[in-house]
């Protein structure tokens, strides 16, 4: 779950709500400069899906007590995040093989990255253990889909290393979206363009309770304006119960929140 702090309180917005954000904007992307990518229907439905494993947890979400919101997904233990990501391409497979494949790329991609778990030597072997099982069981799924007259040209190393990249990319983005901009300006780098790649940078323009806009340069996407849509739970209160914080998330209390994207 992530968090979005508002005057009159906390606006949750599930993992696969995010990640329905980061399909928006997988849909537009790519123009002369960022290129195109395929095979695109399936990048595209990746994206959209790539926190399905969150699924089950989203509906029973768990109370952090130290903050009386529910548990932001970076403050769950690394068992419970571990199990989340082991299970998600179970979910993923019956969607299709190539989006599986880039939802297992995206949960091994964020271990390789934020590497806080190995402060831990639980955590690490925990860890080491998903990314060996993950690993393996990525290599099968190559294998079969190089067998396959379609999916094989789109398993080279070079063309899975985009993908992986562009993911990774909207994931970040639709995190900022989502939690909403706090400073003037960020930094998302490493963002595969046509030739090599870029960093690209956003700056806020306009900040209203539920709606930001904001330029992004370079500009990546088709259209000369976009705007995302997506949705939250909002919460005006604390909560000591887990239970009670549950039957709240449960209710009649969803907001709309829009972004807008305009070019520098």
């Amino acid at each position: 779950m992530l968090h979005r702090f508002s005057k009159q309180g906390l606006i949750c917005i599930t993992q696969p709500n995010h990640a329905w954000l980061s399909g928006q904007l997988a849909q537009i992307w790519g123009n002369e400069q960022f290129g195109d990518f395929v095979p695109r229907k399936e990048v595209c439905f990746g994206a959209e899906q790539h926190d399905i494993g969150w699924v089950v947890w989203e509906q029973s979400p768990t109370l952090n007590p130290q903050t009386g919101y529910p548990h932001h997904f970076t403050e769950l233990p690394t068992q419970e995040h571990i199990k989340i990501w082991s299970n998600a391409k179970q979910f993923a497979f019956v969607l299709g093989r190539y989006v599986a494949l880039l939802i297992s790329l995206h949960g091994t991609g964020l271990y390789e990255r934020f590497t806080s778990w190995q402060n831990s030597p639980t955590s690490t072997q925990i860890v080491e253990k998903f990314l060996k099982q993950e690993y393996l069981w990525q290599e099968q799924l190559i294998t079969l889909l190089k067998n396959d007259p379609y999916y094989a040209t789109y398993v080279t190393p070079e063309v899975i290393t985009r993908n992986r990249k562009l993911v990774a990319t909207w994931d970040a983005l639709s995190i900022i979206f989502c939690q909403g901009m706090t400073l003037q300006q960020q930094l998302v780098h490493h963002v595969p363009m046509l030739n090599g790649e870029a960093a690209l940078e956003l700056t806020l323009l306009d900040n209203h309770e539920n709606h930001q806009q904001i330029v992004v340069f370079p500009w990546p996407f088709q259209l000369n304006e976009v705007t995302l849509v997506y949705e939250g739970k909002f919460l005006r209160h604390t909560f000591s119960n887990e239970m009670a914080m549950q039957e709240a998330l449960m209710g009649d209390c969803w907001v709309t929140l829009t972004t807008t994207l305009k070019p520098n």
